[in-house]
């Protein structure tokens, strides 16, 4: 026989008691999952993805106008730390877009 063929004979019939192991251990394994919570579906990774592009597009910007606008009401430079704090905000949650889109994927 050759290294890479099974020890059995094709000709015979399977073997009853490696099918029932089969069978034990595939109960198993779904035991397992219900019991560690395994069944579900690992969400998409373009889903989640996008949401995190979502979230700096909408987050960096509102982050920054919200920073830039305490700053104003305390220094009373009215509106020019709020666009100054919101165009960096842009600027940084543009560069983490760029950022997570250049590195490679697992």
């Amino acid at each position: 026989m050759q290294e890479n063929e099974p020890g059995q004979d094709p000709k015979l019939p399977e073997d009853a008691r490696l099918a029932s192991l089969e069978e034990r251990l595939r109960r198993a394994q779904a035991e397992e999952a219900v019991r560690t919570g395994r069944t579900r579906k690992p969400a998409d990774e373009n889903y989640r993805m996008g949401n995190m592009v979502l979230s700096y597009l909408i987050g960096a910007p509102l982050g920054g106008a919200l920073v830039g606008w305490v700053i104003d009401r305390l220094l009373g430079t009215d509106p020019w730390l709020l666009i100054i704090m919101l165009l960096l905000g842009f600027v940084v949650g543009f560069r983490n877009i760029i950022r997570i889109s250049s590195k490679r994927p697992d």
